[in-house]
């Protein structure tokens, strides 16, 4: 199965018929799968958990991404007395979505200067640990992962570990950036698509502004025809492939994935009915 779907719900206006508090519910007209990133900023409140579960449908799924303080991009002060207890309390606030059939993975994204060093392997080994019970997949942003020396070490890692493999499609801008592997380690793969902005991802400038900047893109067809050929390949090696766009800045990803999932051919059943407005036009 391929699913595709946007990071967050609440940046695409072309989606939106309802009031400003219904963008889920909209959003789950169209698409199967959603990234929550709210996640990453805070551990949830369970009430919030159950809300998002409630507002979609049977079917829908959310990649959830890791708390910053797990993926180590938390700055200032720790807000927890131990590791142990922001572990359990991340775990708490995820439940609900597996307990529903909703948790499609837990996305654990790491920062551009986690390394591929020993003691960030024995993390991971932590991470597999205390969430043994979900399933997890991992991002790397640091090119050393896939360094000739060390990228079959790395995919065999993922393999044995069970963790699933995020692919993702970038500007390849240095070591903080990671070129495109199509390898599944699982059953399951994740394609992020960030966009190719270079200049972008290199050159934040404001710092309240830099995911406007880095994000900023608009994929053609012929990228898109590339990226195609990517996702069927990894569906060859893997029963379920969910792919994101994540070049949200410009209004740009929902366009791009309705295009992407018509030169798929495939349709999506179980989505939310869709309320149409008199004057909106057809993706």
């Amino acid at each position: 199965m391929i699913q595709i779907g946007l990071t967050g719900w609440g940046d695409h206006p072309d989606l939106y018929v309802s009031s400003a508090k219904e963008k889920l519910q909209d959003y789950s007209a169209h698409f199967p799968v959603v990234e929550l990133d709210a996640s990453f900023y805070a551990i949830q409140p369970i009430k919030n958990s159950l809300k998002w579960i409630k507002e979609t449908p049977a079917d829908f799924q959310f990649v959830v991404k890791a708390y910053q303080g797990i993926t180590g991009h938390l700055r200032g002060d720790f807000p927890f007395e131990s590791t142990t207890e922001m572990f359990e309390l991340y775990r708490k606030s995820i439940m609900p979505f597996k307990e529903a059939g909703k948790l499609a993975m837990v996305l654990v994204q790491f920062p551009p200067w986690f390394r591929c060093e020993t003691e960030n392997v024995t993390y991971l080994r932590k991470v597999r640990e205390e969430l043994k019970d979900f399933d997890v997949v991992i991002e790397f942003r640091h090119q050393s992962w896939y360094a000739p020396e060390y990228q079959q070490s790395t995919v065999q890692f993922l393999r044995s570990h069970q963790f699933h493999h995020s692919v993702c499609d970038e500007p390849q801008a240095g070591e903080g950036s990671i070129p495109l592997v199509p390898i599944a380690t699982s059953d399951k793969v994740l394609i992020r698509l960030h966009g190719r902005n270079t200049y972008g991802w290199i050159n934040h400038g404001n710092k309240e502004k830099w995911r406007e900047v880095r994000y900023l893109y608009d994929y053609n067809k012929e990228e898109l025809t590339y990226i195609k050929s990517i996702c069927e390949q990894l569906h060859e090696q893997a029963k379920d492939v969910i792919l994101l766009f994540n070049n949200n800045s410009g209004g740009h990803a929902a366009n791009n994935a309705k295009t992407f999932q018509q030169m798929l051919g495939v349709k999506f059943d179980g989505l939310a009915p869709k309320q149409l407005d008199l004057f909106e036009e057809d993706f």
